[in-house]
């Protein structure tokens, strides 16, 4: 049997969240060597994620700069996999999802003939500037995989479509794999402002807000939204870990500094904001992880943007598209507050992104595709 050099290339939270799991499945399989890349496309965020999972990278590219640009991250990506790649030689390279270093590592990799799998493949809005630049790294990288690692039917479905070259495999979503370790009853937060909420009695909203497509107007409306919210329940608490974004920070200062009852916190790490979603009323988010996240703790999600690339919460019923206006977020979030049937319908509905075994099918189709295992994976069925 070959021992498979499988090299696991990201470089944000997000990624690292989802492909950390992985890269330890892979590890602890005596038919692959894991190698993990970061390209530190985010610094602080993406190292507390390592840490929380005990991996250490084989290599590290360290691309951050300040104002750094979409050209100057996957500049410096390519650059400094041709070192990386010539060096560790790998079978194939594994990139996730859709950012700046997903596209250029799948892009190096390509340059030098070696086969690429990308986990969470297949998701679209069909809209190459919202979400923005995530919609075309995302395309562009479904042209240059081999193997395509789609978390649900509809994913595949839409690279079929598309046509792609290689195969595809519904898997799951990875994220689900990861909460199985970092949800727990007994946690304790490291932000003590969290510790001392009453969860149990007060109705607590988490917010997300901070992608490109949504600043300016839209993100204003959005965090005015909130405080109408907030003001006309004082049952709510909202808990808004703020972005680095100076942009997002100076807009959430602006909108929400002085509301009662709004916490305005720095960026948590993986562990305290799966525990915080898992205590929560409800999300509000123009996250794309979170969407996923939620609805694997039986808690609605509210989502602010126009669309969204993951319709299957949305048919599911655990996700709502609230948009970026005032006054179909306030009614929205109102009506989950205000309609108990309908967070009770939310709240209770199956989630449609995974069982907890996605890592284990990724590892199998490898497998499979390079001959060391006799049959092909099964689709993984909600």
């Amino acid at each position: 049997m070959k021992k498979i050099r499988v090299m696991s290339v990201f470089g944000t939270r997000p990624e690292a969240i989802k492909m950390a799991p992985l890269v330890k499945t892979l590890a602890e399989r005596e038919d692959f060597e894991s190698l993990c890349c970061l390209t530190g496309q985010h610094r602080e965020m993406l190292d507390s994620v390592m840490d929380i999972f005990r991996l250490k990278a084989d290599y590290d590219l360290n691309i951050m700069q300040k104002q750094q640009t979409l050209s100057s991250i996957t500049t410096r990506t390519l650059l400094g996999m041709e070192t990386v790649l010539e060096e560790a030689k790998p079978d194939l390279v594994l990139v996730h999802g859709d950012t700046s270093t997903t596209f250029a590592g799948a892009l190096a990799a390509f340059y030098r003939k070696i086969p690429v799998g990308h986990v969470e493949a297949g998701l679209r809005t069909y809209d190459k500037y919202s979400p923005y630049p995530e919609e075309m790294n995302r395309t562009l990288v479904g042209d240059l995989a081999d193997l395509h690692f789609s978390p649900t039917a509809a994913n595949a479905e839409n690279l079929r479509k598309e046509a792609v070259s290689g195969e595809v495999f519904i898997t799951g979503n990875t994220v689900i794999d990861a909460m199985r370790t970092t949800v727990r009853e007994d946690f304790r937060f490291a932000e003590p402002e969290l510790n001392a909420m009453d969860f149990a009695n007060r109705r607590v909203i988490v917010l997300t807000c901070h992608r490109r497509e949504n600043y300016g107007k839209p993100m204003h409306d959005i965090l005015r939204a909130v405080r109408q919210i907030v003001v006309t329940h004082p049952e709510v608490e909202v808990v808004y870990p703020v972005h680095l974004s100076p942009v997002v920070r100076a807009c959430a200062k602006e909108e929400l500094g002085d509301t009662e009852r709004v916490h305005l916190i720095d960026p948590i790490d993986v562990e305290q904001m799966h525990n915080l979603m898992a205590r929560c009323h409800f999300v509000m988010t123009d996250s794309g992880g979170l969407q996923e996240e939620a609805p694997a703790l039986g808690k609605p999600v509210l989502v602010l943007r126009r669309e969204t690339e993951r319709p299957e919460a949305v048919a599911a019923g655990t996700v709502k598209l609230a948009g970026v206006e005032y006054d179909e977020i306030v009614r929205m979030a109102s009506e989950l507050l205000e309609q108990p049937t309908v967070y009770h319908k939310m709240a209770q509905a199956v989630n449609p992104y995974g069982d907890g075994n996605a890592c284990a099918r990724i590892a199998d189709a490898i497998a499979w595709h390079f001959g060391n295992q006799e049959t092909r994976p099964e689709n993984f069925q909600p």
